[in-house]
């Protein structure tokens, strides 16, 4: 007997000024399903969905709903066939309670709300998944995967069946994405159908049923998990093999270009976030930092970089005190910071790719005079790293906003590894988190560029989240709690789950 989908896409089209989003696209979901949609960055994922949800219209194509066409207009639509979408970004209201949130704009709430009974039905229903969250905090105390676990009890509550997640554990914990795996078994457990967007190959296989891999607008396969392997799947994503291992050639070890000795700093919070730091780094060295987030990794780049005040300890660069002494002078020095959420803090989205370049080129004398900027040379300069790192821009004209979040991570990298002193190799590269939400592709284009300079003799401190990134990386890690080195070694002196249980360990999250 066979069993009507929850949802059909057919032929679906969209197009966008310069771009087809989504090419003749078909697309399935079951009942009691988690089916992954998985693609690189501007694969046309989240347009699609974007289509199923009524944020967009189709150009072409038809949507069946549990085996009726449908049209969908606007989310509201949606909401009334039993479809719900989470996004990257949350839709909730902090200063309101989590039951308010849950709650609002629900009809079946009345006029006169029952605080005490709607309060109690969010229990319930948190309950059934493993949540722990009082429905009567305000939801600007919550943590970023209890925010999650909001925006999807707003649509349990609505009896949606088919839910759409987008890139959900981008902002998780490895702890938070267990248990919203946990809770998204038991939803399909229940007959609900869950779409899960995401760039991520270890997530297909921990929590799918089936995969359908977009490339460039277009399905390039649909299989059940069970059928596929990681390299089969990453070869259908980029269409070419992936180096799962990357080669680390010997680099011999140079001189020290950075010592920083007994550094204290203060967090955003007016609490100390660096305690009596000592670290040093080696020209050809990369020092990988280990740490549950909240635990300094963040403030000790920072302070570094010259973003945030030394309150005690020295800070050197080749013997020289630069202890405290502003972005500039370090730029000056050699020093690249590639921020945290770099896409979102290094550029403006507003501006054009050869604006966004200019950032750090402006004062320049190859680039301005005292009064004016030769913006023709900037942007020969702009196409010349266009080509070079290889970003998907027809022009260096283009919006920053215009961009996939991998194109601007390589607009952020090729601007400040590009735009040193002199032209010369930068001395110290100082990478928050350079991967995190990156495909495939891009994740190991970034990871190739910092073994290059590596080999070049830059001196580099890596901080990730992914451990084994961490340690296939590195030629040194430190562990970092409640702002102080926890621990040092070398990668084959421990393994992953050994340098786990060191993060965990005393820290401050």
């Amino acid at each position: 007997m066979s069993v009507t989908p929850l949802v059909e896409l057919r032929g679906i089209v969209k197009k966008f000024p310069n771009v087809v989003a989504n090419d003749h696209v078909d697309f399935s979901l079951m009942p009691g399903e988690v089916h992954a949609l998985l693609g690189e960055n501007a694969a046309g994922k989240t347009t699609l969905m974007n289509i199923l949800y009524g944020l967009y219209h189709p150009d072409e194509g038809e949507i069946y709903v549990k085996g009726k066409k449908v049209k969908i207009r606007s989310p509201a639509d949606s909401i009334k066939l039993g479809i719900g979408m989470v996004h990257q970004s949350f839709r909730l209201i902090p200063v309101h309670t989590v039951w308010e949130n849950v709650v609002l704009g629900l009809k079946e709430a009345g006029f006169i709300l029952n605080k005490k009974k709607l309060a109690e039905t969010v229990k319930k229903v948190c309950e059934e998944y493993g949540w722990n969250i009082d429905p009567n905090a305000k939801v600007w105390q919550l943590s970023v995967g209890e925010k999650q676990q909001v925006e999807l009890l707003k649509l349990l509550i609505r009896n949606v069946d088919i839910l759409i997640l987008d890139e959900p554990t981008s902002v998780l914990t490895p702890q938070e994405t267990k248990n919203l795996f946990k809770a998204l078994r038991i939803m399909a457990e229940k007959g609900k159908g869950i779409i899960l967007i995401t760039h991520k190959l270890e997530e297909v296989f921990e929590v799918g049923d089936r995969v359908t891999v977009m490339r460039k607008g277009k399905v390039v396969a649909t299989k059940p998990t069970n059928e596929v392997t990681a390299e089969e799947l990453a070869n259908l994503m980029i269409g070419r093999p992936v180096l799962f291992k990357l080669e680390k050639p010997e680099v011999k070890k140079g001189n020290v270009v950075l010592e920083a000795i007994g550094l204290k700093a203060m967090g955003d919070r007016g609490v100390l976030a660096l305690d009596d730091v000592n670290l040093r780094v080696h020209s050809g060295e990369i020092l990988g930092i280990a740490g549950i987030a909240g635990n300094g990794q963040e403030e000790l780049v920072e302070v570094l970089a010259g973003m945030r005040k030394a309150h005690g300890g020295r800070v050197f660069i080749d013997g020289e005190d630069v202890t405290n002494k502003g972005v500039k002078y370090l730029i000056e020095k050699g020093v690249v910071y590639i921020p945290p959420e770099s896409t979102r803090w290094a550029l403006v989205r507003e501006m054009r790719l050869v604006e966004n370049v200019a950032l750090k080129l402006y004062r320049s004398k190859d680039f301005s005079s005292k009064f004016t900027i030769n913006w023709r040379k900037l942007f020969e300069f702009s196409k010349k790293l266009v080509e070079e790192y290889d970003i998907a821009a027809h022009s260096p004209s283009i919006l920053a906003s215009a961009l996939s979040g991998g194109n601007l991570q390589k607009v952020v990298l090729a601007r400040e590894l590009s735009t040193t002193r002199d032209g010369k190799v930068p001395k110290l590269i100082l990478a928050a988190y350079p991967t995190k939400g990156l495909d495939v592709a891009a994740t190991e284009f970034v990871q190739s560029l910092l073994l290059k300079y590596r080999s070049l003799g830059s001196a580099i401190i890596f901080l990730s989240e992914d451990l084994e990134e961490i340690m296939m990386l590195s030629d040194r890690v430190v562990v970092m709690s409640r702002g102080r080195i926890a621990g040092e070694f070398l990668p084959t002196e421990k393994t992953i789950e050994e340098v786990g249980m060191m993060m965990v360990k005393d820290s401050a999250a």
